[in-house]
């Protein structure tokens, strides 16, 4: 299988790192063999698997490592376990935003990503990497680095905006570093049954994406809010809560895309 799921969306606030801890999670509890990977200077799914403590490494010394360096047994060093069995993360910290500026002396840099993972993606049935919410030298080492892309949309005004500059970003780098990126979806996210706008943006996604829209939409709930401050994915904090349940359908629906 040895799948590489990049979340991406340049937005903020649109379900992003929610999606990306708690489909890991998922998955996990499917056992699969998962790892996380938090490419996002927030570090919040770093955070949201409950490690709150800095480490001495992380992927910021990783994407840092010169070419001769990176092995197997190097990379597998900066990887942590976490609560869940089958779940590991690459963690991140707030040191990754300065790394745009590092990279600039480098030849290739936007293939450093791949470089860390193709070491250890056998490891793993599935490879989810959290992306920033802007498009920069750090989203495309995601992009260079994964087999498909994620597109967490929610259900709010605006939600289209700014998707066609991420949609002609994926395809440039389609015809310069990675021509095998795909679409893996466009998830909808925040939804509301009670608000018109919701469904309204369900329909334009739709229209937009095709076929390419997961059947399961997640709904805003209090649950899922809650369950980062605990350091928890939302199965391990509520389980039989409809964001885990949801999250549970999309983790299928991800298996059954292979």
């Amino acid at each position: 299988m040895n799948r590489v799921i990049a979340a991406c969306n340049q937005k903020g606030g649109v379900g992003k790192t929610t999606t990306c801890v708690n489909l890991s999670a998922a998955l996990a509890a499917m056992e699969k063999r998962v790892l996380l990977v938090d490419m996002d200077p927030q570090a919040n799914s770093t955070q949201g698997l409950g490690f709150d403590v800095p480490f001495e490494e992380d992927i910021y010394d990783a994407m840092l490592l010169p070419d001769g360096e990176i092995s197997k047994e190097r990379v597998q060093r900066f990887i942590q376990k976490t609560s869940m069995a089958y779940l590991d993360i690459f963690p991140c910290s707030r040191s990754l935003a300065g790394l745009e500026v590092q990279l600039l002396q480098e030849e290739k840099r936007d293939r450093k990503l791949a470089r860390l993972l193709e070491k250890i993606k056998e490891d793993y049935d599935f490879i989810l990497i959290d992306s920033p919410p802007s498009l920069n030298i750090l989203t495309l080492n995601v992009l260079t680095a994964a087999d498909s892309v994620l597109i967490p949309i929610q259900c709010e005004y605006y939600a289209l905006q700014g998707l066609a500059e991420l949609l002609n970003t994926i395809r440039l780098v389609q015809q310069s570093t990675n021509p095998k990126l795909a679409i893996e979806g466009a998830l909808l996210t925040m939804y509301d049954s009670r608000l018109n706008l919701s469904k309204q943006v369900v329909e334009d996604v739709k229209t937009t994406f095709s076929e390419k829209v997961f059947k399961t939409v997640i709904p805003r709930s209090v649950k899922l809010s809650e369950a980062p401050s605990f350091g928890k994915p939302i199965i391990l904090y509520d389980v039989v809560s409809a964001g885990a349940v949801r999250y549970m359908e999309l983790a299928k629906e991800v298996v059954d895309n292979d």
